[in-house]
């Protein structure tokens, strides 16, 4: 059996940072970086605790290959995803706690 795999955007308070993540446990992931679990690492460092896209895959490979094409991706089209899936880029973490 194949587990999926969730692509996810993390972005900071001002909504000036993004970090595109691939994980196959959502609530846990976005919960360290949330509480800034890896010190020193790019979320904790400019404060990406905001979780503002995720798209679930039913392929972890699938998943992972979609991350890397968005992380190639401009600033400018990352936002446009976003926004297509959360117009306000509101925080998404009351969402995903409950899973």
């Amino acid at each position: 059996m194949t587990k999926g795999g969730t692509v996810y955007i993390m972005s900071n308070l001002l909504r000036t940072v993004v970090y595109v993540g691939v994980t196959s446990d959502l609530r846990n992931r976005v919960l360290e970086h949330r509480t800034h679990f890896y010190k020193g690492s790019f979320t904790d460092k400019y404060n990406c605790t905001i979780c503002v896209y995720y798209c679930y895959y039913s392929s972890i490979i699938e998943a992972i290959a979609t991350e890397k094409q968005i992380k190639k991706w401009s600033r400018k089209k990352k936002d446009e995803l976003i926004t297509a899936m959360n117009p306000k880029w509101e925080d998404l973490w009351k969402e995903i706690e409950t899973w």
